[in-house]
């Protein structure tokens, strides 16, 4: 069996308009892209993530079009409820409630182009 030797692994989401997300993204974690080739490409260089946003080239578009799917970036926050009060102030409010889960308390949001993201605080062991 062949194994894939990778050098590095990263996300990238679709921007379909080339800006709409990295200004959600740069709002978001307050910080510019580390690379950023207007009308094309950003990326955003994290802790443990590199998240690149890419305008598609035209004969390319529908293969990119349509929700996010199973697909979801989860970030784990300090508090969840500074979270959802940043993403209000971005004009993309949570829809649902925050739910508790075995690993923490989470809600649901989504950046302007649909994708899943999930805010996520950890639950200290008891």
């Amino acid at each position: 069996m062949t194994v894939l030797h990778t050098k590095d692994i990263f996300v990238t989401l679709v921007d379909p308009d080339g800006e709409t997300l990295i200004r959600f993204y740069r709002l978001l974690f307050g910080q510019e892209p580390s690379v950023h080739v207007p009308q094309v490409y950003a990326e955003f260089r994290l802790p443990g993530l590199r998240l690149g946003l890419f305008k598609p080239q035209a004969n390319h578009a529908t293969e990119f079009s349509g929700r996010a799917g199973g697909m979801s970036l989860c970030i784990e926050v300090a508090d969840l409820e500074d979270a959802i009060a940043q993403f209000i102030a971005l004009g993309c409010p949570p829809p649902g409630e925050i739910r508790v889960a075995s690993h923490g308390r989470e809600i649901y949001a989504y950046d302007p182009q649909g994708n899943r993201l999930i805010l996520h605080q950890n639950i200290p062991p008891e």
